[in-house]
C-alpha cells in the first residue's frame, strides 16, 4: 500500500468522511485574502491580520512541508431543535475542536510511522484551509465562501495535516455552483457582498459569536430568532439533498439546552452558564455575549410573558446585557401597543 493510500485508510478508520491530498504551495486566493483584510472585512478578528505570509503558505508554518492532507467530517445533526430560537447546527452539542483534535492526533501518529513530520489544525491555525481543500478535490468553495462537498453538502468540518511526506495530489473536483445564487439571496443581512466574498461585519455568525461589543441596531431585527450563529446560507444549498445525519452522537442536539425557552437563559449566572454549556463551543463566548444574543432574539420574537425576565436583565451589572435587554423591552412593548384591543 502506498503512503497516500495508507493515510486515506487511516482517515476512514479514525472516523473522517473523506480524505484527499493537495500540494503545499502558496494558497490559490492568497491575494484575495490580503485584499479582504485590507478592506477591513474581518471586523474585530485581529488575529487574521497577523503573519499573513504564514497563513497563505503552509511551507512557512512547517519547514519542509510538501503536502496538505485535507479531511472532512460530517456534523449534520438533523433539521430542527429548540423552541422559539435557532442555534447554528455545528454548535448543538460538544465542541468539534475537542473531538477532531483527538482524531488528528491519531492521524499524526500514523503518519509519523510513515516517516512524516506534521502540524495539524481544525480552523485553529494559520492555514487557508478551503483553498487547499478545493485543490485536493475535497469539494469546492461556494459563493457563500462555505465549502461544499458533493456527498455531504455544506454540513461538514474541515481539518488538515501539513506534512513533510511527499504525497501525490488528488485531482481537483471543480466548482459546481453554476448560476445558483440561493446562498446570496438567503443572507438576512446581505453579508455576501459578491460571489465568494463575505463582509464579516454584516454576518450574523460573526455578530453573534466573534463580535464582542453591542450588536449594531441596523442588524438586530435581521438576526430574527438566531441565538448563536446562522445557517441561512448553508440551509438553502441544493447540494444538501445528499446530506445524511452524522454518525457522531456528540454532534446531535443536547437535550438540556434545547429543552429551555429563550427567556430561561436569562436566569443563568456565570456558573449556570458554564455548566449548561460545558464542552460546548457556545461556552467560549461567555455569559454576557450569549445573553446579549438572547435579548436580541426576544426583542424580535418575544411577548408579554418575556417582559419580567427582560426587565430583570435590564438591571444586570453587565452593560452589554442591560442595554440589549432594554432594547428588547422597548421592541416588545411597541409591538404590544400596536395590537388592537376588543371594545
Amino acid at each position: 500500500m502506498s503512503p497516500a493510500d495508507a493515510i486515506k485508510q487511516l482517515a476512514r478508520e479514525t472516523g473522517f468522511d473523506d480524505c484527499r491530498i493537495a500540494v503545499a504551495r502558496v494558497a490559490t486566493h492568497a491575494d484575495t485574502f490580503k485584499d479582504w483584510i485590507d478592506d477591513g472585512c474581518h471586523g474585530d478578528m485581529a488575529w487574521m491580520e497577523r503573519t499573513p505570509e504564514r497563513r497563505c503558505d503552509p511551507r512557512e508554518v512547517l519547514p519542509g512541508c510538501k503536502a496538505v492532507v485535507c479531511l472532512a467530517l460530517n456534523y449534520y445533526p438533523g433539521r430542527s431543535a429548540g423552541e422559539g430560537y435557532r442555534i447554528a447546527r455545528y454548535a448543538w452539542n460538544d465542541d468539534y475542536h475537542d473531538i477532531i483534535e483527538k482524531m488528528l492526533r491519531r492521524m499524526d501518529e500514523g503518519m509519523q510511522a510513515l516517516g512524516g513530520t506534521q502540524r495539524f489544525y481544525v480552523d485553529t491555525g494559520p492555514v487557508l484551509e478551503r483553498d487547499f481543500a478545493s485543490d485536493a478535490g475535497l469539494g469546492w468553495n461556494g459563493k457563500s465562501t462555505v465549502q461544499i462537498h458533493r456527498q455531504i453538502g455544506t454540513w461538514f468540518f474541515l481539518a488538515e495535516l501539513l506534512t513533510t511526506l511527499d504525497l501525490p495530489p488528488d485531482p481537483v473536483f471543480g466548482d459546481h455552483c453554476g448560476k445558483c445564487t440561493r446562498c446570496i439571496d438567503a443572507c438576512p443581512t446581505q453579508a455576501i457582498t459578491a460571489p465568494h466574498r463575505v463582509d464579516a461585519r454584516r454576518c450574523i455568525s460573526y455578530l453573534t459569536i466573534e463580535h464582542k461589543g453591542p450588536i449594531p441596531e441596523e442588524f438586530r431585527e435581521a438576526i430574527g430568532d438566531r441565538l448563536y450563529g446562522c445557517d441561512a446560507c448553508l440551509e438553502v444549498c441544493p447540494w444538501n439533498r445528499f446530506a445524511q445525519e452524522s454518525r457522531e452522537a456528540r454532534f446531535h442536539a443536547r437535550e438540556t439546552v434545547f429543552a429551555m425557552k429563550a427567556r430561561d437563559f436569562l436566569a443563568l449566572d456565570d456558573d449556570g452558564f458554564r455548566t449548561l454549556f460545558s464542552k460546548s463551543p457556545i461556552k467560549r463566548i461567555k455569559r454576557p455575549r450569549f445573553l446579549r444574543n438572547v435579548c436580541v432574539v426576544l426583542g424580535n420574537t418575544g411577548g408579554a410573558d418575556d417582559l419580567p425576565s427582560l426587565d430583570r436583565a435590564a438591571a444586570d451589572p453587565d452593560p452589554l446585557i442591560a442595554e440589549h435587554a432594554a432594547w428588547a423591552v422597548e421592541k416588545i412593548r411597541s409591538r404590544l401597543a400596536e395590537i388592537p384591543h376588543p371594545n
